[in-house]
């Protein structure tokens, strides 16, 4: 530690003040102040309003330091109207002469990092209770140090906040570059041939969902996937789930074979591709329609690349005719029109999008690392600041 700095619990010099916890009847579409939740720190839009009048520690202002410990969890100055702050929140009341403000919101921001790392890769909710942040050890520099560490803080993170919105605003061009061209690609196919309902280029399996429940994971049993599973064009196996074996054949109909276009219905949409050899006696989940594809009429990457395209995304699920819903019907998934081409131009048309895919997707792996670079420099930055090692 650098010499002159101090490190303190933090509960020693800051106080973290709790919000109110509301019940459901308090909460209002309309009222004076607004409710800051833990959902709103970051993210949602929904907000809620109180015609409350409460002590003056259960509001915060424009410019005070907020801390969410419950889920969606960090630090935040807040730059808004006088509002009254959720129980998962603290307002961190701290010495001005002793702390500078924007010092303090970098180690929160710092420190939440680590608590992640403590509480393990896993921890999808995180929950900091008042006692473990209170004994927390906080590096307190002399106040002049900190505002220096800040304006230098400062900078850098300018710099790469540009540079992160540089990569992310790339990162979608490429994404949407495959879009139109897999768009503008079957959109003319549409206009110059012919097309037959999904389900007349089927086998006798047809179109079908699969298993209903799947149970208590059974190790060396079945693999069943999820629509956690099934991507835009590939497959992911984490959190891959097994089921019996005796359940699987209960569902027998969607026992996979190879060849098979398996598409989401439920959960998270876009999700479609094709299964491989390697995933033979496979099987899937309800929320995961199979398509039985008859591979003597169509090729299945060709459906596949059909089916991820907006047209039959919103096809399915009635954004075409205004009445979108969360899920798409397998009935309409049956009547999805295909265009069908002869096999040499859905081979071509593979091809094609195929190339302009692999392009992309080396595109999205660079962007990817640039923005994981971003992030490590982010931290690295911070961990040198804290450390008194940032000239």
């Amino acid at each position: 530690m650098k010499a002159g700095w101090e490190i303190k619990p933090l509960g020693e010099v800051c106080e973290l003040v709790n919000g109110r916890a509301y019940k459901k009847p308090e909460l209002l579409d309309q009222g004076k102040y607004p409710v800051l939740r833990v959902g709103n720190f970051f993210t949602s839009n929904k907000w809620y309003y109180s015609d409350l009048e409460l002590e003056p520690k259960k509001y915060c202002e424009n410019g005070d330091l907020l801390y969410a410990w419950s889920a969606s969890f960090g630090p935040r100055i807040w730059e808004g109207e006088k509002s009254i702050f959720h129980y998962h929140i603290w307002n961190v009341q701290h010495p001005e002469q002793q702390l500078d403000r924007k010092f303090l919101y970098y180690y929160f921001d710092w420190d939440k990092e680590r608590i992640k790392e403590e509480q393990g890769a896993g921890a999808t909710m995180i929950h900091v209770s008042k006692r473990s942040m209170e004994a927390r050890a906080l590096p307190i520099p002399p106040l002049e140090e900190q505002k220096r560490i800040v304006t230098v803080l400062d900078a850098a993170f300018e710099g790469l906040t540009r540079a992160k919105e540089n990569a992310e605003a790339n990162l979608q061009n490429a994404r949407e570059l495959f879009e139109n061209s897999v768009e503008g690609h079957f959109r003319g196919l549409s206009e110059r041939g012919t097309s037959k309902p999904l389900l007349d280029v089927c086998h006798d399996r047809g179109i079908t969902y699969g298993v209903i429940k799947l149970g208590d994971q059974i190790d060396g049993g079945v693999p069943c996937l999820r629509t956690s599973n099934v991507r835009s064009l590939a497959f992911t196996l984490e959190g891959m789930k097994s089921i019996s074996t005796k359940l699987s054949n209960e569902y027998s109909r969607t026992i996979l074979r190879g060849g098979e276009v398996l598409v989401n219905v439920r959960g998270t949409l876009g999700g479609v591709t094709v299964v491989p050899s390697t995933m033979l006696g496979w099987n899937i989940s309800r929320e995961v329609a199979m398509v039985d594809v008859n591979d003597q009429e169509v090729i299945p990457d060709y459906v596949a690349l059909f089916i991820a395209s907006k047209t039959a995304q919103n096809w399915l699920t009635g954004v075409t005719t205004g009445a979108a819903y969360k899920g798409i019907n397998l009935t309409d998934l049956r009547k999805l029109p295909l265009p069908l081409p002869d096999k040499d131009q859905q081979i071509q048309s593979i091809n094609i999008l195929n190339t302009i895919r692999d392009k992309v997707v080396s595109t999205e792996a660079n962007y990817s690392t640039k923005l994981t670079n971003i992030a490590d420099l982010r931290q690295s930055l911070l961990q040198k600041a804290f450390a008194g090692e940032l000239s």
